[in-house]
C-alpha cells in the first residue's frame, strides 16, 4: 500500500508539473488533445491519491485500538460508525479500480470517447465523472436496458 502511494504521489506530481495550475479544458481546443489527457491524468491521479490517504487514516484508526466503549449504547453506535467507514472504503476501492482503467483508456487514446457509440463523451460529462465510460444518451440507455431487464 505504501508503495502503491507513493508511486500515485509521484505520477501525480509529474502529472501537476505538465498542466498549467489555472487550466481548464474548454471546447475551443483539440477534444482529448495533449492538455485535456495531461488535465484528466491529473484529476485522475489526485482523486485516487485522497482516496489513498483516507484509506490510511482509516487504517491508522483501526490500528490505534479497538473500540472500549463502556456505554453499550455507545459501543453499538462507534460500531455502526466503522462499519458505514469500511462501506465507504470498499466503495471506494472499487472506485480506484475504474480510476485505474480510466488511466489505461487515456494511455491507449481511448478515453473521452463512448464506448458505445464511440462518440465524445464531453468535457463536462468527463469533469464532473471522470471515470464515465458512456455518453449520457448511451449511459440512459443502458440503465433503461438494466431496469427492463431486472423487472423481467
Amino acid at each position: 500500500m505504501a508503495t502503491s502511494a507513493s508511486n500515485v504521489s509521484e505520477k501525480l506530481a509529474e502529472a501537476k508539473a505538465s498542466v498549467a495550475p489555472d487550466y481548464v479544458p474548454s471546447d475551443d481546443e483539440e477534444y482529448m488533445g495533449p492538455r485535456q489527457l495531461a488535465y484528466f491524468r491529473m484529476l485522475l491521479l489526485d482523486w485516487k491519491k485522497s482516496i489513498h490517504d483516507a484509506a490510511g487514516q482509516t487504517l491508522q484508526s483501526l490500528q490505534d485500538g479497538p473500540i472500549r466503549e463502556p456505554d453499550l449504547n455507545d459501543r453499538a453506535s462507534s460500531e455502526t460508525d466503522w462499519g458505514i467507514e469500511l462501506r465507504t472504503r470498499d466503495r471506494q476501492r472499487k472506485l480506484i479500480s475504474k480510476i485505474d482503467s480510466a488511466l489505461r483508456r487515456i494511455d491507449q487514446g481511448e478515453y473521452g470517447w463512448c464506448e458505445v457509440s464511440g462518440d465524445p463523451i464531453g468535457l463536462k460529462r468527463l469533469i464532473a465523472r471522470p471515470v464515465a465510460t458512456m455518453t449520457v444518451e448511451a449511459q440512459e440507455a443502458h440503465e433503461r436496458r438494466e431496469k427492463i431487464s431486472r423487472d423481467d
